[in-house]
């Protein structure tokens, strides 16, 4: 696909609206709150306000092969159920809760038509646990762990892994989850670093180096590298954003390497 050009899926993306956040807010509010027929027009203008956040999701996906209108379509989708279960009384902007929920919907698509086969019980399996996982996250504002997923389907917690594993598709480690302006989350940045004495902060001399960081960058570094913890678990740990905790680690690595 060539995104310099204005047809998609039949839609002039040169004619798309770009809703503002306060637009979206109150949109958002008369979907949760207004007449029938408001919330109907409400939503329409908050699906096609948001096109673009589709197109530009769908663009990570360009190098697998798949007609972009499809993709498009799919994403669509993926746009409407997060307008559909967005909560305007969050603090959070709703690109920040509909990126992931577009995302997903588009690994589903592409995890349904993969050349690689998985049977159709283990399918089903994975399916169920992800809506259990799903229903116990809003009951309980939290993601369930596998034993509590298990618990409910009955079946071994080993079984659950299994089935979530073989359909997931393998990502990049450097495939973006979350830009927050200048500031992008990585896949590699939400992973923890679980080696001991192995880290290579210890492998390297780096003591001096370490000396001229603050103390909030030594202190994110520790959590980081010694102990393991993701940038989302520092974040809540410190009382920051993630996005914070990005551009801080980033730039105490920076000093370091100059230091060196």
């Amino acid at each position: 696909m060539q995104y310099g050009k204005v047809e998609i899926c039949g839609v002039n993306t040169s004619q798309l609206k770009l809703l503002k956040e306060s637009e979206k807010r109150e949109l958002l509010s008369i979907i949760k709150n207004g007449t029938e027929e408001e919330r109907k027009k409400a939503r329409e203008k908050m699906i096609n306000g948001n096109l673009r956040l589709v197109l530009s999701v769908i663009q990570r996906f360009t190098n697998r092969g798949e007609n972009p209108d499809d993709l498009f379509q799919v994403g669509v989708i993926g746009l409407i159920k997060a307008i559909d279960n967005f909560d305007p009384s969050l603090d959070v902007r709703f690109s920040t809760y509909g990126v992931p929920m577009i995302i997903g919907e588009i690994r589903r698509y592409l995890r349904d038509n993969n050349s690689v086969r998985v049977s159709r019980s283990m399918r089903d399996t994975a399916y169920k646990a992800m809506q259990i996982k799903e229903e116990l996250t809003n009951k309980n504002d939290r993601e369930p762990t596998v034993e509590e997923i298990a618990k409910i389907m009955g079946v071994p917690k080993e079984t659950v892994v299994l089935a979530l594993e073989a359909i997931v598709e393998p990502v990049s480690l450097y495939e973006p989850v979350f830009s927050d302006g200048n500031d992008t989350i990585y896949v590699m940045d939400q992973i923890g670093d679980k080696s001991d004495d192995s880290t290579w902060l210890e492998e390297i001399a780096v003591k001096e180096a370490i000396k001229s960081l603050s103390d909030r960058e030594k202190r994110i570094l520790s959590m980081r590298f010694f102990k393991g913890k993701t940038q989302m678990e520092v974040a809540n740990e410190i009382g920051i954003s993630q996005a914070q905790v990005s551009r801080i680690e980033k730039g105490a690595l920076e000093t370091i390497k100059k230091n060196i």
